[in-house]
């Protein structure tokens, strides 16, 4: 085997550098490996003590209440997450999709009194950081691509009622156009729910799309071992 002139010179760092990346990259797997097998052991309540939260902001507070009003007769629903209205085809991991954007809350869901979603309203932060963009973005483009119209609203600068029947009239009409077909879901508990019950019993049998199940995720993946 013949080498180059001066090659030596360059083949030594070369192999350093490969073998201290081998090494780096077999130090961070043992480290991924010992803290899951830290977790595992850790308890579900004790380890990590639970304290109650509010659902909304004062100022998703204030859009959940324009909403409501500017709709009548339809469902509005606060911090649901997309992996409780949006199905993602199984061919690839759940939890990888779960960790993207399946985990992420839509602040406000517009629905039919089915419980169908018809619009998803993003209240985004006026001094938002570029992190937090990225995230509203891929969550928008998750959804449009899911059918689901998206509109964004800035705090401290809601829209008007009749700014919002306008913008939603149109939406209406696309869903009013598509057809559908589907088995009787249940409706889900709301305030006032009196005001669309009746209409959600006759309207429940003509929707589509059953809710994905609260334990789907559960049925994707078993529990591990000693995990409480």
């Amino acid at each position: 085997m013949e080498f180059l002139p001066g090659s030596g010179s360059w083949a030594l760092p070369l192999l350093a550098v490969l073998l201290l990346s081998l090494w780096f990259v077999r130090m961070r797997q043992r480290g991924i490996q010992r803290r899951g097998q830290v977790v595992e052991h850790l308890d579900t309540v004790a380890d990590w003590p639970p304290e109650v939260a509010r659902v909304m902001t004062i100022d998703e507070r204030h859009a959940y209440e324009l909403l409501r009003r500017a709709m009548p007769g339809f469902m509005v629903l606060a911090q649901v997450p997309l992996s409780r209205f949006v199905r993602v085809p199984l061919r690839r991991s759940y939890s990888e999709w779960l960790q993207r954007v399946g985990s992420l809350s839509a602040d406000l869901v517009l629905c039919d009194a089915g419980s169908r979603v018809l619009a998803v309203i993003d209240i985004r932060s006026q001094d938002e950081t570029a992190r937090s963009q990225r995230r509203h973005e891929r969550m928008a483009r998750v959804l449009r691509a899911a059918g689901v119209h998206v509109s964004v609203w800035r705090e401290g600068a809601l829209p008007t009622p009749m700014a919002l029947r306008t913008e939603f009239a149109a939406v209406l009409r696309r869903t009013a156009a598509k057809p559908v077909t589907s088995r009787p879901m249940p409706l889900i508990p709301v305030a006032e729910m009196e005001e669309v019950l009746a209409e959600g019993d006759r309207m429940a049998a003509d929707f589509t799309h059953e809710p994905v199940p609260s334990a789907f995720f559960d049925d994707m993946e078993a529990e591990p071992m000693g995990r409480r």
